[in-house]
């Protein structure tokens, strides 16, 4: 198996690992969500830890992508190919940011409930506060991802690495996701325009599984490195 059959594989499985545990990371914080999320949270606590563990995973997986791919995407520009690490890396002190809200969050619960439940209001104050990080964390994280994403799937295109019409397909779910990010932090978009993520989304999976099963177009790859060697 060669060094880019390898990546390739690699790369494909991460892609996969991000989708599940941020699926997991929502299915287990749901609690948060709870009108009287105060006695939600710790009550659900091994819940609550558990999604903060597929946020961590989600993070160490959004990071280490550009990482595995840059000895290849710098074939073509080095630059961008940088600008995709940094772009990621970014995103995943946003997902840090999220998951250290919550554990935060956690611990106030628990104050909150062995206090026997007072009307104290620096409790609700506190926990507002924790719950609008969370929430500004989601939105911000979405630019440097579709950033990261748009510079990714034009390399991509560029080096002919994956069929062109996957790399299209990248771009514009990207393009149409980093649109909605404006709206939605000044509250012009309702919560369920989140649905727009769904073709980037389901291009990520596509893309996993491409990676999976085929690999990289190899013949592309030689043909940058031996551009690379003449210039």
């Amino acid at each position: 198996m060669t060094s880019n059959r390898k990546t390739a594989l690699i790369v494909g499985f991460l892609f996969i690992t991000a989708l599940v545990s941020s699926m997991l990371s929502g299915v287990f914080i749901g609690s948060i969500d709870d009108p009287d999320y105060l006695n939600a949270v710790s009550a659900n606590e091994n819940q609550v830890l558990l999604g903060v563990l597929f946020q961590l995973i989600l993070t160490a997986s959004v990071v280490a992508i550009p990482i595995i791919m840059f000895p290849i995407l710098k074939k073509h520009k080095e630059s961008l190919a940088i600008g995709y690490v940094v772009a990621r890396i970014f995103e995943g002190f946003f997902d840090v940011v999220i998951a250290m809200s919550l554990l935060l969050l956690l611990t106030l619960s628990r104050e909150f409930v062995e206090a026997g439940a007072p009307a104290a209001p620096h409790f609700k104050t506190s926990g507002a506060l924790l719950l609008a990080v969370r929430d500004w964390s989601s939105i911000l994280e979405n630019i440097p991802f579709c950033l990261g994403a748009l510079i990714f799937y034009y390399l991509l295109y560029r080096l002919m690495l994956v069929p062109r019409w996957l790399s299209v397909w990248g771009l514009l779910g990207a393009a149409l996701f980093l649109a909605t990010v404006p709206f939605r932090m000044f509250s012009l978009l309702p919560p369920s325009t989140l649905v727009l993520a769904v073709p980037l989304i389901l291009n990520e999976l596509v893309l996993a599984l491409w990676l999976i099963a085929k690999g990289f177009n190899s013949s592309s790859i030689a043909f940058e490195s031996a551009k690379t060697n003449i210039n």
